[in-house]
């Protein structure tokens, strides 16, 4: 009786993998589907809303950049050619990813604030996140002409 429960354990511990495996396909299929956070539609990635008029801001959508962990993308808004926010609003969708993308965002926009460009600090743990963050900031800043 106890080599069936140590085997029923092992045989559990075995399948756990492949019960929660996901493929970057799906994850892709699952963010294309989904709306990003914040007000309504979104403009295109690259593409930029138009300016409010009470504040003569400017947001620009950053690229979409897709990890093996999933996509993320970022919403940079402008005033004039200075960055005044940026907003992590594509991230991959499973707990883990989106627990290191949660606690590294505040870092990465303080240093984006700071720096005024992407060239940024990578995040201890959150390396891809970092690097994603970093290259769909550049794709936003190109795309405002900055």
């Amino acid at each position: 009786m106890r080599r069936f429960g140590a085997i029923l354990a092992l045989a559990v511990a075995g399948l756990l993998p492949l019960v929660r495996y996901q493929s970057s396909h799906d994850a892709a299929a699952r963010a294309s589907s989904a709306v990003p956070a914040g007000t309504g539609a979104a403009p295109a990635p690259g593409k930029t809303a138009p300016p409010n008029p009470a504040g003569g801001d400017k947001t620009v959508d950053g690229s979409l950049v897709q990890t093996e962990f999933g996509p993320y993308q970022v919403r940079v808004v402008f005033t004039g050619t200075k960055i005044t926010d940026v907003q992590l609003i594509t991230e991959p969708s499973d707990r883990h990813s989106r627990r290191i993308a949660s606690s590294a965002a505040p870092t990465l926009r303080q240093e984006a604030l700071r720096a005024q460009n992407a060239n940024l600090d990578t995040v201890s743990g959150a390396t891809t996140t970092s690097n994603a963050y970093a290259q769909s900031l550049q794709a936003a800043i190109d795309s405002q002409g900055g």
